[in-house]
């Protein structure tokens, strides 16, 4: 995959605590990136009441947002092969504080296209972090131990996007204040902080040294190594299934709140809210637990019978009998919080130096996300809410795939269960 220059004689001890640091820092973009995301879908509905726009266009938030990942991943790799991670995360940084900061004019427009462009270069940055942050995170620290950092990092993910509703909820849809419903006040100056908060972070970078990063084109077997990139089977399999799995995860959370408040109208929008902040606070709990399952079941299994979990629950959802059916919706999140890093895992598995590249595609499907929320929002208008989570339970079966046969390389399948880095 990478190595860490300089690789002299340093003790394992030394090497864990210079990678410390950097590794909380990194970490710390997980977090940034997750809280975006967790406000995001409570934007989605807030901007359905205060610019007056219907489901199907609300979904283009989520469109501009997972687009900016199919435009930008690619010049993000380049730019990181050029420049380095480091610089490449400072551009990031500086990217998503521009993007936030324009959300100030957006509100005072209050013109929905203008925040669609302010969270497009907001989420331009966020390509730049995670392309470099879930590489980046496998080798600082021993190979062995590669796929648990990057789902302890990918965990905190998923603590910022359980915070993020809370925020919104608070803000966004403040009961004891009616005019925090009906305008965009609350928005702009939520996105200020944001903004301040990811700059110092920014400048933490500039001031911390990072472990330099260079490509080893060492493999364990030559006969991959003289592959193309697209003669992976486990690559181009992980291309497909993240694209399916994140299409299923924005569209679920994208139209949340609408679902909870029609299948039972005594819920108002903060109730949704905080039901949503409940569901992705069991995402974050899903990825700590699923975790530590791993070390006692093999991930392409864990995937797939997680896969077929969330189909049975998307049924139930679309049947939308009353409370059991909002359940279902949330233990969904659960089940979904170990797709993607796990997706990605077996994706990048035995690439040798094709493995940034192949990052870069992989990251450029959560495009996913972009396209299905849209459909779903179709669905919506034109049948019901319930009805459009035929959707994701379809995307849930490519998953289901994946963790059957997609994941498997070329050989030594008996071998797959084998998370350690070969590269």
């Amino acid at each position: 995959m990478a190595t860490i220059a300089p690789t002299g004689s340093a003790s394992a001890t030394n090497q864990t605590k210079n990678y410390l640091v950097p590794l909380i820092l990194v970490t710390s973009l997980f977090f940034l990136w997750g809280l975006a995301y967790g406000l995001l879908d409570v934007l989605n509905k807030h901007f359905q009441e205060t610019l007056n726009v219907d489901k199907a266009r609300s979904t283009l938030l989520q469109m501009a947002y997972f687009g900016a990942y199919f435009v930008i991943a690619l010049p993000a790799g380049i730019f990181m092969n050029r420049f380095g991670y480091k610089k490449g995360i400072i551009f990031g940084l500086l990217l998503y504080t521009v993007g936030a900061l324009l959300f100030f004019p957006s509100a005072q427009l209050a013109s929905f296209d203008f925040f669609l462009l302010s969270l497009f270069i907001l989420a331009s940055g966020l390509t730049f972090l995670e392309t470099a942050a879930n590489p980046y995170v496998t080798v600082l620290g021993p190979p062995q131990t590669s796929e648990f950092r990057l789902n302890l990092s990918q965990s905190f993910n998923g603590v910022g996007s359980f915070i993020g509703p809370i925020i919104a909820a608070k803000l966004f849809f403040d009961e004891s204040n009616p005019a925090a419903q009906s305008d965009l006040e609350s928005v702009k100056w939520v996105y200020v902080v944001i903004a301040a908060v990811v700059f110092f972070v920014a400048m933490l970078f500039v001031r911390t040294p990072l472990p330099e990063i260079r490509e080893a084109e060492v493999m364990s077997n030559v006969a991959l190594d003289k592959k193309p990139l697209f003669g992976h089977k486990n690559f181009v399999g992980a291309v497909i299934a993240q694209f399916f799995y994140v299409a299923a995860q924005v569209g679920i959370a994208a139209l949340f709140i609408n679902y909870c408040t029609e299948v039972d109208k005594t819920n108002t929008n903060a109730d949704a809210s905080v039901l949503l902040s409940l569901s992705l606070l069991l995402f974050t709990i899903g990825r700590f637990a699923g975790t530590a399952i791993m070390k006692k079941v093999a991930p392409n299994q864990l995937l797939m019978f997680y896969g077929v979990i969330n189909v049975v629950l998307c049924a139930v959802v679309i049947a939308a009998k009353g409370s059991i059916s909002i359940y279902s919706l949330m233990a969904v999140f659960f089940f979904e919080s170990i797709m993607f890093p796990t997706i990605f895992a077996l994706g990048v598995k035995d690439l040798g130096h094709h493995t940034k590249r192949g990052s870069s595609f992989i990251i450029m499907s959560i495009v996913g996300g972009a396209i299905m929320p849209y459909v779903m929002g179709y669905f919506a208008n034109r049948y019901s809410t319930a009805i459009s989570y035929a959707v994701p339970l379809v995307c849930f079966l490519v998953v289901v795939w994946y963790g059957w046969k997609g994941y498997k390389t070329e050989e030594k399948h008996s071998q797959l269960f084998d998370f350690e880095s070969k590269n």
